[in-house]
């Protein structure tokens, strides 16, 4: 009865173990042609971002904030350069999250230009302002709340109207 046991112990072990190495060879293979795929397809858009941690986004290795983000944008619009498509990917630091979708659906409403991702079967997606509920930009950075020591016309020591 020991000796059934352990065979058929080692047995189903054997094909658990089997079953997890196909699996992970199949899901590389999926990851590879995304990955591929998002390569092939970037020349198809004028701007290609990638998201980072807290709805923030990577443009050429700078870290941005939705705000800023934005002010890009609209720099982009006053020099006459602004996209027509604009590409969001994941970075190595974060994958693509529902903030970063909130933020770039407003921008894309606010600046006129079609926005897509990669979702997560790997279909190329148009981001839906109305789907995700596109959201007000905001800074990334909790302002410091100021102290009442700080406040006032008489705290500050390089204001000449102070006295000090």
């Amino acid at each position: 009865m020991s000796r059934m046991s352990t065979l058929l112990f080692r047995l189903s072990a054997a094909i658990m173990l089997g079953s997890v190495v196909l699996l992970a060879g199949c899901h590389r293979n999926q990851v590879k042609h995304e990955q591929s795929l998002a390569a092939s397809m970037k020349g198809q858009f004028d701007l290609t971002l990638q998201s980072y941690k807290d709805g923030q986004f990577l443009l050429d290795g700078a870290v941005l904030s939705a705000v800023d983000m934005g002010s890009h944008f609209a720099y982009l619009r006053d020099q006459g350069h602004m996209p027509k498509k604009v590409l969001l990917i994941d970075s190595d630091d974060a994958k693509v999250g529902k903030k970063h979708l909130q933020f770039l659906a407003r921008m894309a409403i606010d600046y006129h230009f079609g926005a897509y991702f990669f979702d997560s079967k790997g279909r190329l997606t148009e981001i839906s302002p109305v789907d995700v509920k596109a959201r007000k930009l905001e800074d990334h950075h909790d302002r410091a709340p100021m102290s009442s020591d700080n406040q006032g016309a008489g705290s500050n020591p390089y204001d000449p109207s102070s006295g000090h």
